[in-house]
């Protein structure tokens, strides 16, 4: 047999819980282009550059703005 919990948690009690699971850091790492910090796997928000190729142009990006 297979234990099972006795009551249903309540919304609240699971919740409260879970919210730890948010305050975990984040992992960043170093632009291999511009040195600035950002997030893995992400292409860099300040140069556009992504593996060493320019995914953003940044030119086109500020005239939008």
């Amino acid at each position: 047999m297979v234990p099972l919990p006795k009551r249903k948690l309540s919304k609240g009690r699971r919740d409260r819980r879970r919210a730890h699971d948010a305050l975990q850091n984040t992992n960043l790492v170093q632009c291999s282009q511009c040195g600035e910090m950002r997030l893995p796997h992400t292409v860099c928000p300040n140069c556009g550059y992504y593996q060493g190729r320019e995914i953003i142009s940044m030119e086109k990006a500020e005239k939008k703005k």
